[in-house]
């Protein structure tokens, strides 16, 4: 299995496969590599001869096998792109062609939204003749690191809050994520930094009202700060979902209990043990301080309980403004 990097690396090289089958639950990686190759290989005059899309409602192996077997006209190679590739349910019977395919043709099937089976032959047979590439979803606590790299490889900069901040606020989708920070950095000078301010401003998300910074003002049991945002929570509960604040908070507490059990307390340790950025591990110091390990504990259980509870078990009559209000209460006291 191919590493995304190189893939890009070598098609921006012109070193090209025959085929690339491109396969996983995240759609955002198939789509930059998909994109490319449909823009970027043949010249515009080239395509109208040379470049196919197909969609996999509308075709199956046998077609998509007799494109590829046609010869260029006027180019060096003929461009073969089979979209939603998931839909073709003899998708296996591709596996004659793949096994000898044409050195002139560039077939990409992207296979989106589920993995494709890796022990059935087809795969095998990409693997030895062209490029497979699985594309997995990335786990929500890796997408500040993610947000970071994705900002500096277009030339920008962020700060800590402000990735935070568009992590918490769109999670893990990476396709949304890439708009939104190229709509932020369109029109700043390369070089720029992105702050939690234009964020702000652009994305639509309260700098000072949101689950960061309820975070922040629990891990400083600062009671006044909490119910401030609490009560801004309760007056936009459509933005602001019990059962993902309750999984972020929880995600919170328990880098706090790690950072008890923790026998070195600097700042690069904690910010490797916890997997934070160092701009955060003041919040976790001080935290620690506030909560005392069997705290810690307490309320790593209390979380798990309002979790059922956002999940309609044992919740009664409860809305999750209550809950979530209730839920704060008992961390802080």
């Amino acid at each position: 299995m191919t590493d995304f990097s190189q893939i890009l690396s070598d098609l921006k090289k012109k070193i090209y496969s025959p085929v690339y089958m491109l396969s996983g639950e995240e759609p955002y990686f198939i789509d930059i590599i998909s994109d490319y190759i449909e823009e970027n290989i043949l010249t515009e005059e080239e395509k109208g001869f040379n470049q196919s899309v197909l969609y996999g409602r509308d075709t199956d192996a046998k077609m998509i096998a007799d494109y590829a077997r046609r010869y260029p006209m006027m180019a060096s190679h003929q461009v073969v792109i089979v979209k939603e590739a998931q839909e073709i349910k003899n998708l296996e019977e591709l596996i004659s062609y793949v096994k000898k395919p044409l050195a002139s043709t560039i077939l990409v099937i992207c296979h989106k939204h589920k993995k494709y089976d890796k022990r059935k032959s087809l795969v095998k047979a990409v693997e030895e003749t062209g490029v497979y590439f699985e594309s997995a979803r990335i786990k929500e606590d890796k997408m500040e690191s993610w947000i970071h790299t994705r900002v500096e490889t277009a030339g920008y900069k962020i700060s800590p809050k402000a990735a935070v901040m568009i992590a918490d606020f769109l999670g893990n989708d990476l396709s949304k994520v890439a708009n939104e920070i190229t709509k932020l950095s369109i029109s700043l000078p390369l070089g720029s930094l992105i702050s939690e301010d234009l964020v702000e401003s652009n994305i639509g998300i309260s700098k000072d009202f949101n689950i960061f910074e309820l975070q922040t003002a629990l891990g400083q049991r600062n009671y006044l700060k909490a119910n401030r945002i609490i009560n801004y929570f309760a007056s936009n509960p459509k933005d602001n979902p019990l059962i993902k604040n309750v999984i972020l908070l929880f995600s919170f507490f328990q880098k706090v209990l790690i950072y008890h059990a923790l026998n070195d307390k600097s700042n690069k340790e904690v910010a490797s043990a916890l997997g934070v950025n160092p701009y955060f591990t003041g919040e976790y110091h001080t935290a620690a301080r506030n909560y005392p390990f069997e705290k810690t504990v307490q309320i790593i259980g209390l979380i798990r309980e309002y979790d059922l509870k956002a999940k309609g078990l044992e919740s009664g009559s409860a809305t999750e403004v209550d809950l979530m209000k209730e839920l704060i209460y008992k961390i802080l006291h």
